[in-house]
């Protein structure tokens, strides 16, 4: 049987008041999912999905009216990313805290894949009691379910 343990990868952990355009460099730089936001004495606090940020440097008018985003001049495209200057990490969450897709060491792959799949995370922080030993990615967990091509 396949246990989460036996699923994760390192990956990156930014702290609530890390610099938001170095952690959207991380994101970028990796091609990542997603990070694994710290609190607390290095606790899992939240996950920031790269679709999060995307959501946060686009200005909601044009998120309101996409039809916008084809006639805006090239130079406010260009200064997207200053919105995340002087930001925080804790800047870029939700404002209101949805719940943490986290599993234990030993949960197995069906638990993992359920606690993915119900809040819809790209992925999911594995612990050890409170000490966070990896991730689990949506796309390491299908590579598992599906198998090789």
């Amino acid at each position: 049987m396949v246990h989460a343990n036996d699923l994760v990868e390192e990956f990156p952990l930014v702290d609530l008041d890390a610099d938001a355009l170095d952690a959207a460099r991380i994101l970028a730089t990796r091609r990542l999912p997603g990070l694994v936001v710290t609190g607390e004495l290095g606790r899992p606090y939240a996950i920031l999905p790269a679709s999060q940020v995307v959501r946060f440097v686009v200005p909601g008018y044009i998120q309101d009216d996409p039809s916008l985003a084809g006639v805006i001049d090239e130079s406010v495209a260009d200064r997207i990313a200053a919105r995340l200057v002087g930001r925080t990490v804790r800047d870029l969450l939700p404002k209101n805290p949805v719940e943490l897709p986290t599993v234990n060491a030993d949960d197995t792959m069906l638990e993992l894949a359920a606690v993915m799949a119900r809040l819809r995370s790209p992925l999911v922080a594995v612990l050890d009691g409170d000490a966070i030993i990896g991730v689990v990615t949506a796309s390491r967990l299908l590579g598992v379910l599906c198998g090789p091509l």
